[in-house]
């Protein structure tokens, strides 16, 4: 069963960030919100599934790995329900429309970027526990491990106020950054698809 998991759930992550890449590009944002939702469903199953095969001397980073992957789940999960709900099917206004719309860069968009730092911090701690027995696998500890950094970025740019109503074009350079962001995660959604059907049923 774990294994399944596994292999599904690096499927359905895969097919949620194409699809996200892809929906990006459309000048209606909400297919992209509910695609996220199921980025995060997918994310948080795939890593349980890693930790349900490490070693027991790797358990606490294995349990860390999902415990910042449901902070994360968490947090993007309410912003993109929010932005599905109350933010399309109500007439905001003022305060409201500066803070709980994502295109504002103001407290939903910080929620959205401090949840995937800690999707980040949780690629860091499962690549520590990923045992390398394949080429594949070296690739897959390599990418989860170096996707890690961003956390240190989603924590501090906020902070910088680097990302706000006023600034220009900021609609487009956001959809860049996410357009590559989705290009390097792609892969390691991938390998882990990989990694899984790699595991021998004896140990599942």
């Amino acid at each position: 069963m774990n294994k399944k998991l596994g292999i599904i759930s690096s499927l359905i992550t895969l097919v949620a960030v194409t699809f996200f890449a892809s929906a990006m590009i459309l000048k209606n944002p909400f297919p992209s919100y509910f695609i996220c939702i199921f980025i995060a469903l997918g994310f948080i199953i795939m890593i349980s599934s890693f930790v349900s095969f490490m070693k027991k001397e790797n358990i606490a980073a294995g349990i860390s790995a999902i415990i910042f992957a449901s902070i994360y789940g968490i947090l993007c999960i309410i912003v993109y329900f929010t932005q599905l709900t109350t933010v399309r099917l109500s007439n905001l206004t003022g305060q409201a429309m500066m803070l709980l719309t994502f295109s504002q860069f103001n407290l939903f968009f910080n929620y959205d970027i401090l949840g995937y730092g800690f999707m980040a911090l949780s690629t860091f701690f499962i690549g520590i526990t990923i045992e390398i027995k394949t080429t594949a696998d070296k690739w897959l500890k390599y990418l989860l491990m170096i996707h890690g950094i961003f956390a240190i970025f989603c924590f501090i740019l906020p902070m910088l106020n680097l990302f706000n109503a006023d600034m220009k074009n900021g609609d487009i350079i956001g959809t860049i950054v996410l357009e590559i962001w989705c290009i390097y995660f792609i892969p390691i959604c991938i390998l882990s698809y990989k990694h899984f059907r790699n595991i021998k049923e004896t140990n599942v």
